[in-house]
């Protein structure tokens, strides 16, 4: 699913409106209409819904939807909230419809004294500002959003939060954004929703179908993509019955030290079970055993050195190669990182302390062979790339630095988006709080490793990488619940996680 920035998502509209043709009013009513269908799946008649309309077209949008609620037999009342004495031409045409035909209540608020009595068990639906706002909400929607946000009532705001913007909020007011326990979004999720400090105001979000016209969607351009099964589908390759493990890949694990050479065993299984033909674990001393005993199928090479990670080289019997894993950031481990990126040669994937070693030295980012895969989590990226004021800002840097250094940044996180040296962000749709837990980034270098060596691009061992490491993750946490899920339980849910991608077509 392609994620547009708002002024396209409007062009979008304009192209749809000119191309079918279809007028403005009537798109709008295809909104209503997916948006009463979804209330009307999901509550009852039971409970009285006020529905909080503003003057533009998203108001519009909330009148229509009270008109379509009220023929379905639900309460709807609506509150105009008059921040302009200007309605745009749809809202009033909406406006009439109910007056003429519903017994909808129509009240305005014109200053904030003016806010209704709420029941405990009121639905409250936010139809104030759509994804055009440019400037924080202020004055009397400004009161009112406040004033909706202190209900604790059910909230459903209609395509995106009033007072939120589509993209970047680092100038906003988060005293102003509606905190929503629903987004009904139409055709597309916005830029924002994939930002961890929206999720407050978002809630959980829906895309509800209108019929936008596909080559509108088509010929519009845009980097941002969300990752969904029907993407991973045709990039996952296929098995003939008389391949053999040669096939598959051999893959090089470079990880653990004294402490932490679970790390390895967790990044060989997790290759394993990715499908992997053959995987060597490179350990110091007081990982061999631990090796040997805890994942037979591995092989192993044992570093000279009996603590850390000392040597990187003999790689050219590995088809990809992965570091960072619990290696620590010993002076003799980042010489054997630093020797590594300079004579690898194979496709490699650096993480976790991997990562940090980069930023202590940062003038060796540069030095990175092409296609090379970093997979940080925020922190981890911070000390690569500098501090960000906020997502938005994080994921341009994100993007620039993918660009600067030829690699792919692979940045973890509640939608892990995965930035390439193109300019192309992929956000991720699988995965969940559960997945919060210790050697969980650990399971997806093994899986990325896995599928490079088993011939994957390194952009598309990305992207199928995180999808079925997220997948994976919410199979177990079905079985489990969040709370109880560990990183060993992803891994045993990664044979699943491909039966129900292949299954689900």
């Amino acid at each position: 699913m392609k994620i547009f920035r708002t002024g396209q998502i409007k062009e979008i509209d304009r192209l749809t409106i000119e191309s079918e043709p279809i007028a403005s009013i009537d798109l709008m009513e295809r909104a209503a209409d997916q948006l009463q269908r979804w209330f009307a799946r999901n509550f009852d008649r039971s409970r009285r819904v006020i529905i909080f309309a503003g003057p533009g077209n998203n108001g519009g949008d909330g009148l229509a939807l009270a008109r379509l609620l009220s023929v379905n037999r639900f309460n709807a009342e609506v509150f105009f909230v008059k921040v302009s004495g200007k309605t745009s031409d749809d809202w009033n045409v909406n406006y009439h419809r109910i007056e003429k035909e519903t017994p909808v209540l129509f009240n305005t608020l014109e200053n904030i004294d003016h806010f209704p009595f709420i029941g405990y068990d009121d639905i409250l639906i936010d139809a104030i500002f759509g994804s055009g706002l440019s400037h924080p909400a202020e004055g009397l929607a400004g009161l009112v959003i406040r004033k909706i946000n202190q209900t604790g009532n059910v909230v459903i705001s209609i395509d995106i939060p009033s007072g939120m913007f589509g993209e970047d909020n680092n100038s906003n007011n988060p005293e102003t954004i509606i905190r929503a326990d629903f987004t009904l979004s139409f055709e597309f999720p916005k830029l924002a929703f994939m930002f961890g400090e929206n999720a407050g105001f978002v809630g959980e979000w829906i895309v509800l179908p209108i019929g936008l016209n596909k080559n509108a969607i088509l010929n519009t351009q845009t980097p941002y993509q969300l990752v969904e099964d029907n993407h991973i589908m045709p990039l996952l390759k296929k098995r003939q019955k008389f391949d053999h493990k040669g096939k598959y890949g051999h893959g090089l694990l470079i990880a653990g030290s004294y402490g932490k050479i679970g790390s390895a065993v967790i990044g060989a299984r997790a290759a394993l079970r990715t499908g992997i033909g053959l995987v060597t674990c490179h350990v110091p001393g007081c990982g061999y055993q631990v090796l040997q005993a805890s994942i037979p199928e591995a092989m192993a090479i044992v570093d000279k050195n009996e603590t850390v990670i000392s040597e990187a080289d003999a790689l050219d019997h590995f088809d990809a190669v992965a570091v960072g894993p619990g290696i620590g950031t010993d002076l003799v481990t980042q010489g054997a990182l630093h020797n590594l990126i300079l004579n690898c040669g194979k496709p490699l994937v650096i993480d976790a302390d991997g990562i940090n070693i980069l930023g202590i030295n940062k003038s060796w980012l540069s030095e990175l062979p092409g296609g090379t895969i970093l997979t940080p989590h925020i922190k981890e990226f911070e000390r690569i790339s500098g501090k960000a004021k906020n997502s938005f800002q994080r994921l341009e840097r994100q993007v620039e630095f993918a660009a600067e250094y030829n690699c792919i940044v692979l940045l973890k996180g509640a939608k892990t988006a995965v930035a390439t040296p193109e300019g192309k962000v992929y956000f991720n749709s699988t995965g969940n709080p559960g997945m919060a837990t210790a050697g969980s980034g650990d399971v997806l270098t093994g899986m990325i490793l896995s599928l490079l060596a088993q011939g994957y691009s390194p952009e598309n061992a990305s992207v199928t990488g995180v999808y079925l490491h997220g997948l994976a993750g919410d199979i177990a946490s079905i079985k489990s619940g969040y709370e109880s899920v560990i990183a060993s339980d992803i891994i045993e849910n990664i044979g699943n996680a491909f039966l129900k991608l292949r299954t689900s077509v």
